[in-house]
């Protein structure tokens, strides 16, 4: 499937499919813009694909924030003594460190963890990107609680230039398709293999269901050129 038909699909509020590469996780994953997330999406992506339903968002909404990975607020925390400190993740055995920062709801939910509440808080999110009026960190603070049910994934700075993971190829595909830089992602996984749902079984998938299927390894040549 070619770019500007993953880019047209992201544009309508459709899914994606995108594979990271067999150099790194080998997983593929469900992607889907925040500004567009429906409770339909949630349930498809927790019926569908079964991994964990996550937000992505940009180096800069994070920085903003004041937010930072989880591995750096465990490490730095006081509360972490030396023996609980060594448990912090280091690199992953997929070759770099996890985009893992703080889990969310927003105010305005009850448990969190319906379709409905975590397509609010996803959304919600993407609006307050999109709002350039506001100070997005007192809003950030004030209508988003932790702990959550939606695990918040940090694009690094860089985008592919630094890291190659569905976090930062979902936030790079947003930036070119002119879209706000927040997506909800989700692990396909097997459950007759217990792994990841294979390449082969994610691009049957995705011609049954009419669903672009995209190589993110196309995604990096096409970074390095452009």
């Amino acid at each position: 499937m070619s770019l500007e038909e993953a880019l047209s699909s992201l544009r309508k509020g459709d899914f994606i499919l995108l594979h990271d590469g067999n150099k790194r996780e080998n997983e593929v994953d469900m992607v889907v813009a925040a500004e567009f997330v429906t409770p339909e999406h949630i349930a498809r992506m927790r019926k569908d694909a079964g991994g964990l339903i996550c937000m992505s968002i940009n180096h800069e909404l994070a920085s903003n924030f004041g937010l930072n990975f989880m591995h750096e607020i465990l490490f730095n925390s006081q509360n972490f003594d030396a023996g609980l400190k060594k448990m912090v993740i280091g690199t992953a055995p997929y070759g770099d460190r996890p985009s893992f920062s703080i889990s969310i709801n927003h105010k305005n939910t009850f448990t969190g963890i319906t379709d409905k509440e975590r397509a609010f808080t996803i959304s919600q999110m993407a609006e307050l990107y999109k709002n350039k009026n506001i100070d997005k960190k007192e809003i950030f603070n004030s209508n988003f609680k932790t702990p959550g049910h939606i695990p918040l994934l940090i694009a690094s700075e860089g985008l592919l230039s630094k890291r190659l993971g569905h976090t930062e190829m979902s936030i790079y595909l947003m930036k070119l398709a002119g879209l706000s830089p927040v997506t909800a992602i989700c692990e396909m996984l097997d459950s007759q293999t217990y792994a990841a749902l294979s390449t082969e079984k994610a691009k049957k998938y995705a011609k049954d269901n009419a669903i672009p299927y995209f190589d993110g390894t196309e995604l990096v040549k096409f970074a390095k050129e452009h």
